[in-house]
Parts: C-alpha cells; sequence; structure tokens
C-alpha cells in the first residue's frame, strides 16, 4: 500500500477547511501531518478542531520536517511567492492558494525558480478540476454552439468588512486579485489563447490604490472578445459565465464553486437545453486527486508556473490599463 501524501499546512486560514481538510479526510492517498500559525495558540485550536496532529511553531519548522512531503499555502496574497520559493528550496511539493504572486515579475521569478527543483507545484484554481468546467469546454470543442466569438465571466460578491485582507493593498489584496483572477482564469481557459487587455475601468476602494470592482474588454489572438469582471461589494453575489459562439451561446451559474449549486444551460438557435452536471466530487476534492497524482505519478498539471504566470501577465495588464498599479 502506497505511503498517504503528508502535508504540512502553513497558517490557519477560514478556507482550509474547505479546499484541504474535507477533501483530505475523504482521500486516503492523503495524511495532514501539521499546522503552524504565526499565533501557536490559534495553530493549536485550528488543529483540535480539525484532527490534525501537530503544531509545530513556525512556518519554518514545517518546511524542515523530514516527515512532511508537501505544503499548503493559504497565506494573504503577499506571502504566496515568498513561501513557495522557501517551500521548494526546502524540497516540499506546493499547492498554492491564487494568485500564485504579486505580480508579473514576482510570478516569473517564482516560475523559474520552481523549474529548476524538479518538484510540482500547482496554483489552487479548484474550479479549473470540477466536471462543470469539462463540461463547458466540450461543448465548446464539439462546436455545439459554433465557433467562438465571445467569452466573458463575473464574480462577485458582498464583503463589508473593510478590514478584511482583501482591502489591504500591503497584502496584494483587490478584487481583481481575489475574484477576477477567476474570470480571468476562465475565459483565458475557454478561449484557449492569452488576451491583450483593451481597456479596463476600476472603482476604488477606500484606499485609492486598491480596485473594489474592476471590469475589462479583453481581445483575444483569433479575434474572441471577453469581458472579465469583479466586486467585493455588490448587492447581489454571482458567478456568471457566458460562452457565445456563431451558433448560440452557453450560460453558466456557479463556474466558481459549482458544488454549493450550478447550472449549465446551453441555447442554439429557438432550442434550450440544460445539462446536469454532479456536485460531487467537489473542485476541492479533484483540485486535491490531481495534485496527489502529479506527485506520485508526473500527472499533468492544469494549474502549474506557466499558466500562473500568464495570468498574473493578464492581472498586470488589466491594472495599468484601469489606471491603477500592480500589487507590489
Amino acid at each position: 500500500m502506497t505511503t498517504p501524501l503528508r502535508i504540512g499546512i502553513l497558517g490557519a486560514a477560514g478556507i482550509t477547511p474547505n479546499s484541504l481538510i474535507a477533501p483530505a479526510a475523504g482521500n486516503p492517498s492523503v495524511g495532514l501531518t501539521a499546522v503552524a500559525a504565526r499565533n501557536r495558540a490559534r495553530a493549536e485550536e485550528f488543529a483540535a478542531a480539525h484532527g490534525i496532529a501537530r503544531v509545530l511553531d513556525s512556518y519554518e519548522d514545517v518546511l524542515a520536517d523530514p516527515d512532511i512531503d508537501a505544503v499548503y499555502i493559504p497565506l494573504p496574497n503577499s506571502e504566496h511567492g515568498r513561501w513557495t520559493v522557501a517551500a521548494v528550496d526546502a524540497g516540499k511539493h506546493v499547492l498554492v492558494e491564487m494568485p500564485f504572486a504579486s505580480n508579473l515579475a514576482e510570478a516569473e521569478a517564482v516560475a523559474a525558480h520552481v523549474a529548476e527543483s524538479g518538484l510540482v507545484v500547482m496554483e489552487a484554481f479548484h474550479y479549473r478540476y470540477h466536471a462543470l468546467m469539462a463540461e463547458v469546454l466540450r461543448l465548446v470543442a464539439d462546436h455545439t454552439i459554433g465557433d467562438l466569438v465571445d467569452v466573458s465571466a463575473w464574480f462577485d460578491i458582498r464583503l463589508e468588512d473593510r478590514g478584511n485582507i482583501r482591502y489591504q493593498q500591503d497584502l496584494a489584496g483587490g478584487s481583481t486579485m481575489d475574484l477576477g483572477c477567476y474570470s480571468l482564469h476562465f475565459v483565458r481557459s475557454v478561449a484557449g489563447e492569452e488576451p491583450e487587455v483593451v481597456s479596463a475601468v476600476a472603482r476604488p476602494s477606500t484606499d485609492p490604490r486598491l480596485d473594489e470592482a474592476l471590469t475589462a474588454e479583453v481581445r483575444f489572438p483569433s479575434g474572441v472578445t471577453g469581458t472579465i469582471s469583479s466586486s467585493l461589494l455588490e448587492d447581489e453575489e454571482r458567478q456568471t459565465a457566458v460562452v457565445t459562439g456563431t451558433l448560440g451561446r452557453i450560460e453558466v451559474e456557479g463556474f466558481v464553486l459549482p458544488q454549493l449549486g450550478n447550472s449549465l444551460t446551453v441555447i442554439v438557435g429557438d432550442e434550450t437545453s440544460t445539462i446536469e452536471v454532479p456536485h460531487d466530487p467537489t473542485s476541492y476534492a479533484a483540485q486535491l486527486q490531481v495534485f496527489v497524482d502529479a506527485v506520485r505519478s508526473g500527472a499533468a498539471l492544469l494549474t502549474g508556473p506557466e499558466d500562473s504566470v500568464a495570468n498574473m501577465r493578464a492581472i498586470d495588464a488589466m491594472y495599468v490599463a484601469a489606471g491603477l498599479q500592480p500589487r507590489d
């Protein structure tokens, strides 16, 4: 029997119970070995709540532990690049939350560093591994709606707490970094090309350097167009995408967290059909299995460092087009 992949966790982030702990509980190929946080008491509370056997004093201790094969990094955006490099230097495989880095220059530097390591580094765009996205891509590849004309996506939430890290410029916050990166990734994945940012408009937060909302118009080399949009503060939450072709369109609801509810509607001419997509396995469970397979057998990643660099290149371009600076 293969020994489970032993994963250490950097930080006691609120996303971790859903993104890693729950899927790991149902995956015998994974063992959650240890956790560390900036505050040891917080780490101890987290470990007790989620059945993690060991609490270590620091992130460095997690990386130095010989009984850990890989690490999960759900830290603030500004810390992703730094700790990915540190983990690779310690010989650990890495599953890092999106965005991969704070800006394009950092993403390129991290990717170059990773390339020399031979280790698996995966950006956690979990939605990309769910059956909903696979079905969208199948419909496009089958020309169900004809040739592609436009791919657009919107991700809006309502987050009123201005103390949240998403509203912190020095932590590489902003709507695009937290939400818009999903909209962008969806559009890039469906188009199968890299976009040119034609224009962008941002709604600044209370910190004028930070985008509370941002919408960008893009064009791909094939001529396909797209809209990429996100907002941290809207009255109605949505995760919506529309894929338009010469014969019709695909309407997607719930593309970011499809396990919490989704719908896939295909409209061609006067005919409308709905495709049922299973919620399970969840996008997080599917992502974790791909990560394990990549480590164990070299399975290909859809969201490896090369893809991460391309996504960050477009993010920086969106900020510049909107009159904002890329994150530091």
